[in-house]
């Protein structure tokens, strides 16, 4: 987050806070209504103090139509967000996050005992790719030559495929899944019998 808009939320909670706590002491019978009244009178009666006050919430105005209608992410966090940008000598390529995940989903279908896998692509500031893999595998698979075999198929393929060396692969498996047997109907058991 930027510094303007680490700022515009300071500023915004503090006087959210602050209406909040006023609110309710005043709900709460702790101040009066007419007291809150008397000191926002007294802000406003002064010259210099009406002018600082009409400065801050200008300044407020300004943040607050900054911080709503105005996205702060940087060009580099853009770049990062669109996938892995190759360059060669003829230009550029843009490979996007999808087609990364994509590719992995590949590699792992190719593994019997995976299931329901979703991935994530993470590029860094630097181009560095980490990938965080969430998969269902059955109750025979080994789980660490798999999830070793994964890793090691899945830096083999973005390599040889995209020329990128992947910084990290996380592996979570989320769930043992239970390979559903095929229902024979019994008319198909009787025609077996006969």
């Amino acid at each position: 987050m930027k510094i303007l808009d680490r700022l515009g939320l300071i500023i915004f909670s503090t006087i959210v806070l602050l209406i909040s706590l006023t609110l309710c002491t005043v709900i709460f019978e702790w101040i009066e209504l007419e007291d809150v009244t008397e000191v926002i009178e007294m802000a406003l009666q002064g010259n210099a103090s009406t002018n600082i006050l009409l400065g801050t919430l200008i300044v407020l105005m300004l943040l607050a139509i900054k911080c709503i209608f105005f996205n702060s992410i940087s060009r580099a966090e853009v770049k990062n967000k669109s996938g892995i940008t190759l360059e060669n000598d003829y230009g550029k390529l843009v490979v996007s996050r999808d087609a990364i995940e994509n590719l992995i989903g590949l590699v792992v279908k190719g593994f019997e005992s995976v299931e329901n896998i979703s991935a994530k692509v993470d590029v860094d500031k630097e181009s560095n790719v980490r990938i965080m893999i969430t998969l269902f595998t059955h109750p025979e698979a080994i789980i660490k030559d798999l999830t070793s075999k994964l890793q090691k198929d899945i830096k083999e393929t973005m390599k040889k495929s995209l020329n990128v060396d992947v910084k990290d692969i996380t592996i979570r498996v989320k769930d043992i899944a239970v390979k559903k047997e095929p229902v024979v109907k019994e008319k198909e058991k009787e025609k077996d019998l006969n």
